[in-house]
């Protein structure tokens, strides 16, 4: 590896670290474990997500041979079997929703596989596997710090924005109402699929992945871009819009999940009434999480990494993200508004990782300023001008729609500039015919 290249690694690795230290302190001043805390325990207790763990480590074999893959699965699953035994043998079986029965054995594979790349291996075959690693530790690292953010929005920011959105939600038809009947009509059928969709997001993710990086452990080197890259950017970035605009939902804000802190219990058969709005103190248990749907955004991101997959990844991909759009809405977990806020969020970072990727130029450039431009003028108009848009539906709702697709447009156009031209193949000439 160049000298450069170490030195940014190197970087990466202590941001990442301090970043991780940083949550971790926050989170014991509010009374609760960090990210590095729960990550910690989850050697030996029940992981609170044991498909994750598993997802993770597929992530970090696609560094390792068949025999070697064969080998690390066989280990995790045994190691696995002797904690459940041991469990089972001191009665310490997983209570309801305390954790998953297994996981354990994925996370000591991945702690393994970084100590022998420490120890065993040398030059480019170190920084391979190190780096195999690292993609798998990220991807459960960001679901502690997603879950370490979660827990300082709802303590840092007694007051949330519901009211504006909901009102302004009124240009859109409001959505969520709208969806969240639909689903109740479904079922406990269409209510369980489109709960699992929701929770196993991640793993979607890593299916997508691993196709992506199917050729790594052949080719010795990672692509310049792929989906894992999005979803990190998307994790790390998400959450800071979270403090800047606190929204918890509309289950919470004006449903029976919000307790006596509900403007009153309207989700899903009574919309949301008209009036001007003031931001609204809430307890300081839920996450103000809503504003971009991060769902939406990772759905998103998946659906666009899936479109150069075969023809059942595409299919994949774009059920993935009609179910989350469905669970999201449906489960009043977001508002319409959150929803096209994510759509434009996830298109500017994707711009912008590509053009990081394969150099900037003055159309990536303009793409992300773009999409950043719309994304903050729809920040500004959900908060400012709620009561404008509520009453001038008919102006105000077109305008939503046509903006995301405005954006929508313009990647598309550009991302298409970018792929490499194929030369047509040339006839060839006509032999003349022997006298």
């Amino acid at each position: 590896m160049s000298r450069p290249r170490a030195i940014l690694w190197a970087t990466a690795a202590v941001v990442t670290l301090g970043f991780l230290i940083a949550l971790e302190i926050a989170a014991r001043h509010y009374g609760m474990p960090g990210p590095i805390t729960n990550q910690a325990k989850e050697v030996i207790f029940p992981p609170k997500s044991g498909p994750l763990l598993y997802a993770s480590m597929a992530l970090m074999m696609v560094v390792l041979t068949w025999r070697q893959r064969f080998i690390a699965a066989g280990i995790a699953i045994g190691i696995d079997i002797v904690f459940l035994l041991v469990r089972w043998a001191v009665d310490a079986k997983t209570p309801p929703h305390s954790g998953h029965p297994f996981g354990n054995g994925a996370l000591w594979v991945l702690l393994g596989c970084a100590v022998i790349a420490v120890t065993r291996r040398t030059g480019k075959e170190r920084v391979l596997l190190l780096k195999g690693v690292g993609l798998g530790l990220l991807l459960v690292a960001g679901r502690k710090t997603g879950d370490a953010w979660l827990l300082i929005t709802s303590k840092t920011r007694p007051t949330v924005l519901d009211q504006y959105v909901a009102v302004a939600d009124h240009a859109l038809g409001n959505p969520s109402w709208v969806v969240g009947r639909l689903v109740e009509a479904t079922g406990p059928i269409g209510t369980h699929v489109l709960d699992y969709v929701y929770i196993q997001l991640a793993v979607a993710a890593v299916v997508v992945a691993l196709y992506q990086l199917r050729h790594v452990a052949v080719e010795r080197r990672f692509p310049a871009h792929h989906l894992v890259r999005t979803f990190l950017v998307i994790g790390l970035l998400g959450p800071g819009i979270y403090m800047i605009f606190p929204v918890v939902g509309p289950i919470f804000a004006y449903g029976t999940d919000g307790g006596h802190w509900a403007v009153a219990d309207l989700w899903p058969n009574t919309p949301s009434p008209v009036s001007s709005p003031h931001p609204m103190p809430f307890d300081e248990i839920t996450p103000r999480n809503c504003m971009p749907s991060l769902h939406t955004a990772w759905a998103t991101a998946i659906f666009l990494h899936s479109r150069k997959g075969p023809r059942i990844l595409r299919y994949a991909g774009t059920f993935w993200l009609i179910a989350t759009l469905g669970a999201t809405l449906g489960f009043g977990y977001h508002y319409g508004a959150d929803i096209i806020a994510g759509v434009v969020f996830t298109l500017t970072i994707e711009a912008g990782l590509r053009s990081l990727a394969r150099g900037w130029d003055r159309s990536g450039i303009q793409l992300v300023c773009y999409g950043a431009t719309v994304f903050t003028a729809l920040l500004l108009s959900y908060r400012y001008l709620p009561m404008e848009m509520a009453r001038h539906a008919w102006l105000f709702g077109p305008l939503l729609v046509l903006a995301m697709i405005s954006v929508i447009h313009l990647y598309i156009r550009t991302t298409r500039a970018w792929e490499p031209k194929t030369a047509p193949a040339l006839r060839p000439e006509p032999q003349p015919e022997p006298a």
